[in-house]
């Protein structure tokens, strides 16, 4: 930072121990960086999302109350045992902004520790996949991209290595055997299919193609609109993790609230399993404040994203949650509260945040 003089610089950690030292300021004895990696988000989305869970994603399961703890605490791992690693990991986070936080679903390094460095959008299934972008967006940490994710680039992404001779056979030995804690890239044939680092065909494979963002279009406009929401909603851009508060329902499901303060609260329902059926639904965090009902402001499921349309996931008396959805609630006065379809919602609130009723 001396070095740059007027210019602002950006310091993020990457630390597998998830030492929160490097985020604390130099006063106090920590290192002064701005913000750190939180691989605990990443391993539990995957593992939710892949149903898998080898090697170090094993000290995750991938259920709904880890995908809360990440975000409300961001890390999972604050010092307990992990079973992976044999010994504590992770340390406390309380009393950090969670903006110091980042997340992410994608990463050079995670894409391109499996057999093949095939990108999570080819693991799961869409309607999963977008759920858990919006969750990923509109949580408050920091969203990190890996290139051409927006628009679920087709390209892998493999280890490669620019060298010769004895030490490209040693990194292509060494790559192989790292890769062997997944059992499943660990048999013989797995092995011996491994791309080969030093070979310019390995890197040019993972190129993106950026004429996909026309021929992706539909991951394109949903990460575009979840941004614009993040940014431009009155709540959601406040992007404060002790303005919320969060809830398992079922076991796919989950609900975060967004409190406004000015009873203008929101709601996001992630389900991730089948179509879910609340009757009754005893969670406090569904009621909607007094004298105002919810309104379905932007889901998952609008055509525009390849979804199969929008369903409003309240009624009078009952919650019908739809499956592979994320939706999004907005408390209106009960005077105001609209029947226009979701998509008409979703242009006027989302893409014209200043005809937005808040």
């Amino acid at each position: 930072r001396a070095a740059a003089r007027r210019r602002a610089v950006l310091l993020c950690a990457e630390n597998e121990p998830q030492d929160v030292r490097l985020i604390r300021p130099i006063a106090v004895n920590g290192h002064g960086m701005n913000a750190i990696w939180n691989d605990d988000f990443h391993h539990t989305a995957v593992v939710r999302l892949t149903r898998h869970n080898e090697a170090y994603y094993s000290d995750f399961t991938g259920t709904s109350s880890e995908l809360i703890t990440a975000v409300k605490s961001a890390f999972l791992y604050q010092g307990q045992y992990s079973n992976w690693q044999r010994q504590p990991r992770g340390t406390p986070t309380r009393g950090l902004s969670a903006e110091r936080f980042i997340h992410f679903l994608q990463n050079h390094d995670q894409i391109a520790n499996s057999a093949t460095g095939t990108r999570i959008d080819r693991l799961t299934s869409p309607g999963r996949l977008r759920a858990m972008t919006a969750l990923w967006l509109l949580s408050p940490q920091t969203p990190l991209f890996f290139q051409g994710q927006e628009f679920g680039a087709s390209s892998p992404f493999l280890f490669f290595a620019d060298h010769t001779g004895e030490m490209a056979r040693q990194v292509a030995a060494g790559r192989a055997k790292f890769l062997s804690q997944f059992p499943s890239v660990a048999l013989p044939e797995v092995q011996q299919s491994l791309a080969d680092p030093s070979r310019l065909e390995t890197f040019e494979r993972c190129r993106p193609d950026f004429s996909e963002r026309r021929t992706h279009a539909e991951s394109y406009r949903l990460h575009q609109d979840l941004l614009r929401l993040r940014r431009d909603d009155p709540v959601f851009r406040r992007q404060r993790s002790d303005l919320l508060d969060a809830a398992v329902l079922g076991p796919d499901g989950l609900v975060v609230r967004y409190f406004g303060g000015a009873g203008d609260d929101r709601l996001l329902i992630v389900n991730f399993g089948v179509d879910l059926k609340l009757s009754p639904a005893p969670e406090p965090l569904l009621a909607p404040p007094c004298d105002r009902s919810w309104r379905l402001l932007w889901t998952s499921n609008s055509l525009e994203y390849g979804g199969p349309g929008p369903l409003l996931p309240v009624s009078d008396k009952n919650w019908l949650i739809p499956g592979e959805c994320a939706s999004v609630l907005i408390a209106v006065p009960e005077r105001d509260h609209s029947e226009s379809p979701a998509s008409q919602q979703l242009n006027n609130a989302v893409r014209h945040p200043d005809q937005a009723e808040t």
